[in-house]
């Protein structure tokens, strides 16, 4: 089973994260939301397994830079919607393995996941 790995290819974690795959050969494809954006199901799968506040990513530039009204009385609808409009917002990396989701990136975490 091939894992994926979701994010951008110029963010310094997703950077750690493939680093990480390769020099343990697990193969992965890598999914870059600069290119491809994302499904807004698979996106809803993820809020609702995780939820909302783990996905969206409130601590980068681009949520940073929206406008007030955009980032408060945020729900899980809204912040959908803003993660489909500016994938840059969605928390980096996302890793579906399986049945597992992860969301960032931790060595020991990823470890975890590849020993089972």
């Amino acid at each position: 089973m091939t894992a994926t790995l979701y994010g951008i290819p110029n963010c310094d974690t997703v950077k750690k994260a493939r680093t990480w795959l390769d020099q343990a050969g697990i193969p992965f494809a890598f999914h870059d939301y600069k290119k491809a954006g994302i499904d807004p199901d698979t996106l809803r799968g993820w809020v609702e397994r995780l939820g909302w506040e783990a996905v969206l990513n409130r601590s980068g530039t681009t949520f940073r830079k929206l406008p007030e009204t955009d980032r408060t009385d945020l729900d899980a609808e809204r912040a959908i919607a803003l993660m489909v409009a500016q994938p840059s917002m969605i928390r980096r990396p996302m890793l579906v393995h399986g049945e597992v989701l992860e969301a960032g990136f931790k060595p020991d975490r990823y470890a975890a996941i590849f020993a089972r």
